[in-house]
C-alpha cells in the first residue's frame, strides 16, 4: 500500500513509518520542519508541509492518491492545551480538516478512497468512573487537548460516512519506550522525566500528591503494530474506534520503582500538591484484540523502561 504518515518526525510517527516500511508498504513521511529525520528507514520518501498551510500540502503532493494515511501530526500536552486552547484546536482540528480536503481532492483525481487511521487519545474520556474504559464510554473531555481530539474523531468519522474514506480511530493511553533509534525526549511525561533524573541530567522528579495515580503504558512498538493492523480494518464508507492498551494499570510510584530497578540508580523525588487529574485511566482493549488480533507483546513496565533507558544519553556518572 502507498501510505502517508503525518507527524513522522515525532516519536510515535517515526516508529510507525519504520514499521510500515518494514512490512513492505511504500511510505511517505510528512514532516513540518527541516532537516528531515535522518533516522527514518532508507527508502521512505520525506516531504515537507504544514497542515495549517493547505498550499504546502498541495505542493507536497498529498492529493496524489494514497491508499492509506496514518494521521499522527498533533499537539499532545494536556496542561499546555489549557493555557493555549486556540493553538491546540488549530493544529488538531483545522489541520485534520486541511488534510482531509487534500485527500478528497486526491480521491476525485485517482478514484482511490483511502483508509485514514487517526491517532487519538484516552483524554477524550475525561474522568470516567468505569474502569477499564470501554469504547462505548461517552466522551467527556476535561481539557482542550481531549476536546480537540474528539473533534478530530468526529470529523474523520463523518467524512467516512460520505464514502470518500474509511476511518479507524486509535485511542492511545500512554505511549512510551523506544524503538529503532526513536526515543521520547519529552520531559513533560513521566518516564522521560524520571529517566533524566536517573541519568543525572535533571535534578529531581516532582511527584504530585502521593504517587498513587494510575495510568497504563503501551510500548511504542506495540502502538506501531496497531497502526499496521488498522490499515485494512475497514472499507471506505465505514469507521471503527479502538482503545489501544494493556488493561494493566501502573501507579506513579510503581513507575519510579521500575526506573530505579532497571537503571540501578536513585530517582530523587520531591512531593508537590495533588494535581487535578483522573485518579485512574485504564483501557478495555478487547475490541482491538478481537477484531484486529492485536497484542501488546512488549508493554510491561520493565520492558518499556529498559528500552527507553537504552536510548537515554548522555548519562552522568554515578557518584
Amino acid at each position: 500500500m502507498r501510505v502517508l504518515v503525518t507527524g513522522a518526525a515525532g516519536f510515535v510517527g517515526g516508529v510507525v513509518a519504520d514499521t510500515l516500511a518494514a512490512a513492505g508498504h511504500q511510505v511517505t513521511a510528512l514532516v513540518r520542519n527541516e532537516p528531515p529525520p535522518a533516522r527514518l528507514t532508507p527508502g521512505i520518501e520525506i516531504v515537507k508541509a504544514d497542515l495549517l498551510e493547505i498550499h504546502t500540502l498541495a505542493a507536497a503532493g498529498i492529493d496524489r492518491g494514497f491508499d492509506a494515511v496514518c494521521h499522527l501530526a498533533a499537539l499532545t500536552r494536556v496542561r499546555e492545551s489549557q493555557s493555549d486552547p486556540l493553538r491546540y484546536f488549530a493544529v488538531n482540528v483545522t489541520g485534520t480538516v486541511n488534510l482531509l480536503s487534500l485527500l478528497e481532492r486526491g480521491t476525485q483525481i485517482s478514484d482511490i478512497a483511502p483508509i485514514v487511521v487517526l491517532g487519538s487519545s484516552c483524554a477524550v474520556y475525561g474522568t470516567p468512573e468505569t474502569q477499564p474504559i470501554p469504547e462505548t464510554q461517552p466522551p467527556a473531555p476535561t481539557n482542550a487537548y481531549g476536546a480537540s481530539k474528539i473533534s478530530a474523531e468526529q470529523i474523520v468519522t463523518h467524512q467516512a460516512a460520505t464514502g470518500r474514506i474509511g476511518a479507524v480511530v486509535l485511542r492511545s493511553f500512554n505511549i512510551a519506550g523506544a524503538a529503532g533509534g526513536h526515543a521520547d525526549n519529552d520531559r513533560s511525561r513521566i518516564i522521560p522525566a524520571a529517566l533524566a533524573v536517573a541519568a543525572g541530567t535533571s535534578d529531581v522528579f516532582g511527584v504530585n500528591g502521593d504517587g498513587a495515580v494510575i495510568r497504563e503504558y503501551v510500548h511504542v512498538a506495540d502502538m506501531a503494530d496497531a497502526y499496521l493492523a488498522a490499515l485494512d480494518a475497514v472499507p471506505p464508507g465505514h469507521s471503527e474506534i479502538f482503545n489501544v492498551g494493556t488493561g494493566a494499570g501502573v501507579s506513579v510510584a510503581e513507575v519510579l520503582a521500575a526506573v530505579e530497578r532497571v537503571t540501578g540508580r536513585t530517582v530523587r523525588q520531591v512531593r508537590r500538591p495533588p494535581a487535578a487529574e483522573p485518579p485512574m485511566l485504564v483501557a478495555d482493549s478487547r475490541r482491538i484484540r478481537a477484531k484486529l488480533t492485536w497484542r501488546p507483546t512488549r508493554s510491561t513496565i520493565d520492558r518499556i523502561v529498559t528500552d527507553a533507558w537504552d536510548h537515554t544519553a548522555p548519562r552522568a556518572s554515578v557518584q
